[in-house]
């Protein structure tokens, strides 16, 4: 059973989640799941992310002209992403972890994904090499999700390095999310996470992560996004380096 304490400080955490994805266009899954790791356990941690992950995720792959071709460009990738998920969840890394290595692989992900993110690198996948780098960088993305709930390395550099136009990477993204999500959340609903009290929360979890992203979205308005995505990635290396270290603290 989930106390007060940490019901109130997992829907503050998904507010502020929530506000960093409206302004910069992701990082709730991360940030969510990262704050969450320090209160609960990692697979909680994931469970409770998943529903209002889905949902924001789904009204990001709709908002725009593009799901059809990309959908048709990215079903490789797609269908990878989900057999990596299901064989990652198989091995019950995620939902049987008790000594703290779930949540240090979280903390290494994060620091990863931050690491990139500020190195700033600009590769170009080649649509000769789409065929068969697809179907790798999904299955790699699907076995860290199933192992961290973060889904972000490496499909979104890989996404970001086709060349897709803006709006079209935004929708890619959201519908690689979308896809990966619905993925993490009917395996962990398999495995036993999802229990009532955690599903609940995770429901009740939408109305935090929707004012964030509203909210968000006002500041993205009134700032510079790209200051404010740099003190995002200093600040998820910094959650990713207490997560590493905190099982030898």
């Amino acid at each position: 059973m989930l106390d007060l304490g940490t019901v109130l400080a997992a829907l503050a955490i998904l507010l502020f989640a929530g506000t960093v994805k409206g302004v910069v266009g992701l990082g709730l899954p991360a940030v969510s799941i990262g704050l969450l790791g320090l209160v609960m356990p990692p697979a909680e941690a994931v469970a409770l992310v998943m529903v209002p992950a889905f949902v924001t995720n789904i009204w990001q792959a709709w908002a725009g002209p593009h799901l059809g071709r990309l959908t048709l460009r990215l079903w490789p990738l797609l269908a990878s992403v989900v057999a990596g998920t299901v064989l990652g969840l198989w091995t019950g890394f995620l939902t049987t972890d008790r000594g703290g290595t779930a949540s240090a692989a979280i903390g290494a992900v994060l620091i990863i994904y931050g690491v990139l993110g500020l190195a700033r690198l600009r590769p170009a996948v080649g649509p000769h090499r789409e065929g068969w780098l697809a179907p790798v960088m999904g299955t790699i993305s699907g076995l860290i999700a199933s192992f961290t709930g973060v889904v972000m390395v490496p499909a979104v550099p890989y996404m970001e390095a086709l060349g897709l136009k803006r709006d079209e990477l935004v929708q890619g993204i959201g519908l690689f999310f979308t896809v990966s999500s619905a993925a993490l959340l009917l395996g962990l609903a398999q495995a036993g996470v999802m229990r009532a009290p955690v599903a609940a929360l995770s429901l009740a979890s939408l109305i935090p992560a929707g004012a964030g992203m509203a909210i968000g979205q006002w500041i993205r308005r009134r700032i510079r996004p790209e200051a404010f995505r740099t003190v995002f990635l200093v600040g998820l290396i910094g959650l990713g380096a207490h997560l590493l270290l905190r099982p030898w603290l």
